[in-house]
């Protein structure tokens, strides 16, 4: 009887202790949550300046302040000198986890790059970052652990699991040789979905 009881707090200890390391390592809840981000794409739409007033508004606490005077022209609206730029694109396909949407690099007006995750849709993980990589996009699970063989930048923590999301693509990124994304899992060192941009 003894024995038995022995046998039993054993496999009650042992079953604790690896719960207990499991757990946190795992993170198994992660499988039914997730965060919707939806950002818009920077310099897309500017604000307009003009307005349909004859004169311009007047932006003070004293009501007693008569406005200005009307200029002698009419303000002219604002026009943006260009448009954000479309450089590479790609549809995402899906590895360990299914991973829809796509991932568009982008100039901006300003000449900073952003990559741009449009229609995103992949499940939530422990420490899920944004990746640029040398790595081929492969298909199947031959494709899930190529991305930290050989050149990577990590463009951030993944934001969301669903949506619309910019990361800022740094300077001395060169998108001809870092030109596939993943969304990586540092934790297991695993794709969830990645894309060429072509």
């Amino acid at each position: 009887m003894s024995r038995t009881r022995t046998l039993i707090v054993a496999a009650v200890t042992v079953a604790v202790v690896v719960t207990a390391v499991a757990l946190p390592l795992f993170q198994p809840w992660r499988l039914f949550t997730g965060k919707v981000v939806d950002e818009a794409l920077p310099g897309a739409d500017p604000i307009s300046m003009t307005t349909s007033s004859k004169a311009p508004p007047t932006i003070s606490d004293d009501r007693r302040q008569t406005p200005t005077t009307p200029p002698s022209s009419p303000a002219q609206p604002t026009t943006q000198a260009t448009a954000p730029k479309s450089l590479a694109t790609g549809a995402f396909i899906s590895h360990e986890h299914q991973t829809t949407g796509t991932a568009t690099a982008i100039k901006l007006p300003n000449g900073d790059r952003v990559l741009r995750l449009e229609g995103l849709d992949t499940s939530d993980g422990p420490d899920l970052e944004v990746w640029l990589s040398d790595a081929k996009v492969v298909g199947g699970r031959a494709g899930w652990h190529v991305f930290d063989d050989g050149r990577h930048r990590s463009l951030g923590q993944l934001k969301g699991t669903k949506g619309n999301q910019n990361y800022v693509i740094p300077s001395d990124v060169d998108l001809t040789v870092l030109n596939s994304v993943s969304i990586w899992c540092n934790r297991f060192n695993v794709s969830f979905g990645a894309t060429s941009l072509a």
